[in-house]
């Protein structure tokens, strides 16, 4: 698998990670780019948003969008991606997780960078209900996880015919290490208070599974991943 470098200079405002961050995630607009939004239903009962966007004249090829952690189709770097493919010639789909559309899903799980169930059903419903002969995955941060297992595990249809992960967090672990570093706290709090907003709403759903009292011990991120993801997907 290559490791493409990059010869990006950023303007010096933006030699800053901190600084592209924060203006990417809170001031960045993307205009000009229109969506449709499909519903799939899943295997499990459960559904997914999907948002398309298309070439003016019509593709063959087509990019599956795929967000990072409590992102969804709507982000800027997302929207700006999808504008970008859709000016070279590539139709694309933004997905969005489970629980990260408007509407809360239906089952008590939602989504985690293994989720490789769920990007292998968006693929199968592209394939059998599309025209596209050229598919491209491009995952961003988790989506970036997803897609790398996605590729490791599966035996890929014909009509992939690549993928790009960008900014992956491959170890899980060490990522979350760097997040509750002094300078990147504020990110560790912001993706928390995210993550328990939407499961106060699970709890709303499934009051039987989980209690006032075990999203209270939530602190960290690693707290959530004990006391939520890893009960309620194995």
């Amino acid at each position: 698998m290559p490791l493409l470098k990059s010869s990006y200079n950023p303007p010096l405002f933006f030699k800053s990670g901190h600084a592209s961050t924060v203006y990417s995630g809170l001031f960045r607009k993307v205009n000009g780019i229109k969506q449709e939004r499909e519903r799939i239903t899943l295997s499990d009962g459960d559904f997914l948003d999907l948002d398309w966007s298309y070439t003016a004249g019509g593709s063959e090829s087509l990019v599956i969008l795929l967000h990072g952690l409590e992102g969804n189709a709507q982000r800027p770097y997302m929207l700006g991606s999808a504008k970008l493919f859709n000016s070279q010639a590539y139709d694309v789909v933004c997905v969005n997780f489970r629980n990260c559309s408007e509407t809360p899903n239906t089952k008590y799980r939602s989504y985690h960078s293994g989720a490789t169930e769920d990007l292998h059903e968006v693929i199968e419903h592209v394939i059998n209900s599309r025209r596209y002969s050229n598919i491209y995955i491009v995952g961003v941060s988790l989506g970036g996880n997803m897609t790398l297992k996605y590729l490791g595990e599966q035996s890929t249809p014909n009509e992939i015919k690549g993928a790009v992960a960008i900014s992956v967090p491959c170890s899980l672990y060490h990522s979350m290490l760097e997040l509750h570093k002094f300078e990147n706290i504020l990110y560790a709090k912001r993706f928390k208070n995210h993550l328990l907003q939407k499961l106060r709403q699970k709890q709303e759903q499934f009051p039987d599974l989980i209690s006032d009292k075990e999203i209270a011990s939530i602190k960290t991120l690693k707290d959530f991943d004990d006391v939520y993801t890893s009960r309620a997907h194995g």
